[in-house]
């Protein structure tokens, strides 16, 4: 199988009909302008590093809302895209956008262009939420959208948000399960990071607005996490990407550059204890947990604090966490030896 490998041409804030409370694009992608000429060197130079035969190259326009630029200049990076598609040296081309950016015309140029999956920035399907972080959009223009999306063929990436002002771990389950519903074929989490010079900042320095700490970010996204793995909907991405500006102190107690490591050790903590307390096990036991193959590190967690909590809580002798075929996503299953 071969690898996939995205080149990323970030466009911050271009498009973007509206500033969101928390965004500040600048910060999250590291660059602060988009250069229409520099592009193709962009891409060359990629290109440069990738061993195709080996690889599914897609070229990604991320950052901004791509469908919201000016039309010609759309156009323009479309037109850019179809020389490498029509070469050879990439295979399909993602973006991501807005949902009041989507409509038929759009998809249509888009289908024509060799487009095969598009990035849609929901947050949320809590109108109230939507209206609180001033995203321009309701949460029926975001099922508009998602319809229309599957209804031309494109792959669905839906990104929703955990911890954006007025949202409940309520408000966050039920987008997640409306993502699944509306047939997304992958999902991405981001809780949120309060980032200077943006209006939620100036809304927690004003004590409307409360960040979450790491601890809530876990929690809450693992929450999430769950719902999509019981609706088979990947999750590809948990978390922003972590660059210098994220490593500035004022985000220390806001931000955790390993938050989906930390969530999956979450979820199966908790299922570990579901099944130790189910099946009444204590007391100086020997246990082994199975779980699927690649999953053992989830497990265990970091550092191998599951395990180390799971001896305390449960006084048990030893704990031991292996590999097997039989099981899949969180499947989990118990072995117990005196």
């Amino acid at each position: 199988m071969k690898k996939h490998i995205n080149i990323p041409i970030f466009i911050p804030h271009y498009g973007c009909p509206n500033a969101c409370v928390f965004c500040n694009q600048k910060k999250i992608t590291g660059k602060p302008s988009y250069n229409k000429d520099s592009v193709k060197k962009e891409i060359d130079t990629a290109l440069s590093t990738i061993n195709s035969s080996e690889s599914k190259v897609e070229l990604a326009f991320f950052g901004g809302s791509f469908t919201a630029i000016p039309r010609q200049e759309m156009l323009g990076l479309l037109e850019i895209s179809d020389i490498y598609l029509n070469s050879g040296k990439i295979n399909a081309v993602r973006l991501s956008t807005r949902p009041d950016a989507i409509s038929p015309e759009i998809l249509e140029i888009l289908s024509s262009h060799g487009v095969k999956t598009i990035e849609l920035g929901l947050q949320s399907f809590s109108d109230k939420v939507l209206s609180a972080s001033k995203r321009g959009h309701t949460s029926s223009d975001s099922e508009n959208a998602c319809k229309a999306i599957k209804e031309f063929k494109f792959n669905l990436i839906g990104q929703m948000m955990v911890g954006l002002p007025c949202s409940t771990v309520e408000d966050e389950i039920y987008t997640a399960k409306k993502i699944c519903s509306l047939g997304a074929d992958g999902a991405r989490v981001y809780p949120t990071v309060v980032f200077p010079e943006t209006e939620l900042k100036k809304m927690e320095n004003a004590g409307i607005y409360t960040r979450l700490t790491v601890n809530d970010a876990v929690e809450r996204t693992a929450n999430v996490l769950e719902v999509f793995e019981q609706n088979g909907v990947p999750v590809i991405r948990i978390g922003l990407c972590a660059n210098e500006t994220l490593e500035e102190p004022e985000y220390f107690d806001n931000y955790h550059p390993s938050v989906g490591e930390l969530a999956l050790n979450h979820i199966y903590l908790k299922m570990m204890r579901a099944y130790l307390n189910k099946y009444n096990v204590t007391n100086k036991k020997n246990i082994i947990f199975s779980v699927a193959k690649g999953k053992i590190s989830q497990a265990v967690g970091q550092r191998r604090s599951n395990i180390n909590i799971l001896k305390k809580e449960y006084s048990l002798q030893t704990v031991k966490v292996e590999g097997s075929d039989n099981l899949n996503g969180f499947q989990l299953a118990l072995k117990v030896t005196d």
